[in-house]
């Protein structure tokens, strides 16, 4: 886990790149997003090896209502997804209908 002031510096690293230079986080060649079952299609999401995404709860968690998503409505060209900035994958966009183990609430 990062410290309060690591995490926060990290945030801001994340929110200071510019989105138009970024490309989707690749699962098969980035080990944390690997590691952490991130796939661009939430209900695409392994239960059996990440069972906090199963249940009625579970099929409420997205990239988009995530803590670790700090900047969102990105348009790439060619795709009529939205995307955004992730604290996890800071040189890489994720789907906004996307989801990770990592997933945490958005502070109300």
């Amino acid at each position: 886990m990062l410290a309060a002031p690591a995490f926060a510096a990290v945030a801001r690293d994340a929110v200071a790149q510019d989105p138009a230079s970024l490309k989707p986080v690749d699962a098969a060649s980035n080990p944390i997003a690997s590691g952490q079952g991130y796939v661009h299609d939430a209900t695409k999401a392994d239960v059996v090896k990440f069972p906090k995404r199963k249940g009625p709860d579970g099929e409420k968690q997205f990239c988009n209502n995530c803590a670790l998503y700090v900047q969102g409505d990105v348009k790439i060209a060619g795709s009529e997804e939205v995307w955004g900035k992730c604290i996890l994958f800071p040189t890489n966009l994720v789907n906004a209908k996307g989801w990770c183990n990592s997933w945490a609430p958005k502070a109300s």
